[in-house]
């Protein structure tokens, strides 16, 4: 059914786009186009090929943006355009509004960590500073910048000086989510690399007993690493890489597991919790996991540990010894994500636009 609360515009939404890859930001996009057509508006994504090796290419992908043309098509102007993550947001428009997915974290926060291709050579800083003056001019244009955690918003503030709003996206699952039977395995939904540390929950594994067994759902760069990782802990059939699953199957697993794994490194925000929530599972992170701790709250909807195997071993043997305990949690969760809807999400980035 169309939903009407105010005139029908012409939007573009811009998304970068790494090539054969796949994430939350995707899914982001994809839901805030299908909302904004469902809400009377004319819509479509312009989306670019974005690459950060070798270095230069950074700033390539960013001048493609800024020369691009999303003001009119063929002498038909565009209304506004919606920008989401680095370096979309490059693109001019006199009614630009970003809703910020991340910046080019490489640059930020994980500068001078392994999660950074950039290092401390001349040409790697000179990139990394054009890549500072570049957020501010093009976040510093938008007519209202949103982002989709108070903790995106709080890396914008500390590296760039610049006030945004949080606003949390919808699950694009919502709608399917239901809460099963508390099963005998803890569920890991995430995307196979080094961020997600799904290598923490296999040294987690090790120090449990037998009875614990993990559901890793998901594809990546880093999965013969991690299969690797459980034969040498000796895992065996205790944990299962299924690689990519269909939308029907991670509703389904949800909907089975005793819990959810989610503790990445310091996470923008994390559709897995908010999934999660919406199945009444209880999520087990970390103390550094980022935006997920804007929702779990420790011993309530689930367990905050350190970033520790022993510690997070020890919750996992108690979830998986007392069903009643993770169903207690994961029905805490569930009112922490019931206001977070499209609805909220395209009001707010139209009437930003006005």
């Amino acid at each position: 059914m169309m939903i009407t609360n105010s005139p029908p515009r012409r939007i573009l939404i811009c998304a970068a786009q790494v090539p054969f890859a796949r994430g939350g930001a995707e899914y982001l996009v994809e839901g805030l186009r299908d909302a904004l057509l469902a809400h009377g508006h004319q819509v479509d994504v312009v989306s670019l090929p974005f690459s950060w090796h070798p270095a230069q290419r950074i700033l390539e992908s960013a001048l493609a943006w800024r020369l691009v043309n999303v003001a009119d098509v063929c002498e038909v102007p565009v209304d506004q355009v919606i920008c989401t993550k680095f370096p979309s947001y490059l693109a001019r428009h006199p009614r630009k509004v970003v809703w910020l997915v991340h910046q080019l974290r490489q640059a930020y926060d994980w500068y001078g960590t392994p999660l950074s291709d950039l290092g401390n050579m001349p040409q790697d800083r000179a990139v990394r500073e054009a890549i500072f003056q570049m957020d501010r001019r093009g976040l510093g244009e938008a007519r209202r910048c949103y982002t989709i955690s108070r903790n995106v918003s709080q890396r914008l503030r500390r590296f760039n000086g610049l006030e945004s709003t949080p606003l949390y996206p919808p699950s694009r699952h919502a709608a399917a989510l239901r809460a099963g039977p508390y099963g005998d395995y803890i569920l890991s939904p995430s995307r196979l690399d080094r961020a997600k540390r799904i290598d923490l929950l296999l040294h987690a594994l090790s120090r449990t007993g037998c009875e614990v067994r993990a559901i890793v759902a998901g594809s990546g760069e880093d999965r013969a690493r991690l299969e690797q990782l459980a034969a040498d802990l000796r895992l065996g059939e205790r944990v299962r890489f299924l690689g990519f699953v269909d939308d029907a199957t991670l509703v389904d697993l949800y909907a089975g597991a005793r819990a959810v794994y989610y503790a990445p490194v310091d996470e923008d925000y994390g559709f897995a919790t908010v999934e999660a929530f919406g199945a009444a599972r209880p999520v087990v992170t970390t103390e550094d996991a980022g935006g997920v701790l804007e929702f779990v709250e420790d011993g309530v909807s689930g367990y905050v540990t350190p970033p520790d195997p022993a510690a997070l071993a020890a919750r996992l043997e108690r979830l998986m010894a007392d069903a009643a305990l993770a169903a207690r949690l994961g029905l805490a969760g569930q009112p922490c994500v019931r206001e977070i809807t499209w609805e909220r999400v395209v009001r707010a980035l139209v009437e930003a636009g006005s």
